[in-house]
């Protein structure tokens, strides 16, 4: 009842911040709401497991993962404070402030990913799933992850329009997210839970 009540909570909280972005399908936002309620479910669902058998292979990849997730938040956070600059566009007004960069950053972490923030909660989310691996679970991760997807498209659409070839060229140099890392994931998973091999036809 706890975890139910916390979760509308949460989900009424998301729904303020994303109330602009909800009115809108085709902005990145819209989507990234709907990453942000799938991981709150998938945290809430896996919390009593949280730290049991902490020292388990699984358990210890999910710290790994959980580990990659604050790190490529604050690595980015840093260089868009520190290269990003500060601007407004007309529009897409749904974008929360720090979005509005007037430069394309291409240092850093954003050197071989465009997009670390979404990175880090695929971190998040699949560090939460391993802590306790189910089917459920199994489907709010990848529902997670088609989400993440989406919103990265739709923010490399928004980006080209904004920044045009320069934008183009910096993503024929650079990864959406970790390269490859569904696909490693999803090894992982099968090899410790053959049962989920079925989803490496997804």
């Amino acid at each position: 009842m706890i975890r139910l009540l916390l979760f509308l909570a949460i989900t009424l909280l998301l729904l303020f911040l994303s109330r602009k972005p909800l009115q809108n399908p085709g902005v990145h936002g819209f989507y990234r709401f709907f990453v942000f309620e799938g991981i709150v479910a998938l945290v809430l669902l896996n919390h009593p497991y949280w730290f049991a058998r902490p020292f388990s292979p699984l358990h210890l990849l999910s710290w790994g993962l959980l580990t990659l997730s604050i790190f490529c938040i604050f690595s980015s956070l840093l260089m868009l404070k520190k290269h990003g600059g500060k601007g407004t566009r007309s529009s897409m007004p749904e974008n929360f402030s720090f979005e509005n960069t007037v430069h394309v950053v291409d240092t850093g972490i954003y050197r071989h990913i465009r997009h670390p923030m979404y990175s880090s909660l695929l971190f998040l989310g699949w560090g939460a799933f391993f802590k306790h691996v189910s089917w459920s679970a199994g489907v709010l991760v990848v529902g997670i992850t088609a989400f993440l997807v989406a919103a990265a498209r739709v923010e490399e659409r928004e980006n080209i329009a904004f920044f045009g070839e320069e934008y183009t060229k910096y993503m024929a140099a650079s990864k959406m997210f970790i390269p490859y890392f569904f696909s490693f994931a999803l090894c992982c998973l099968c090899y410790c839970h053959p049962q989920f091999l079925p989803l490496q036809m997804i």
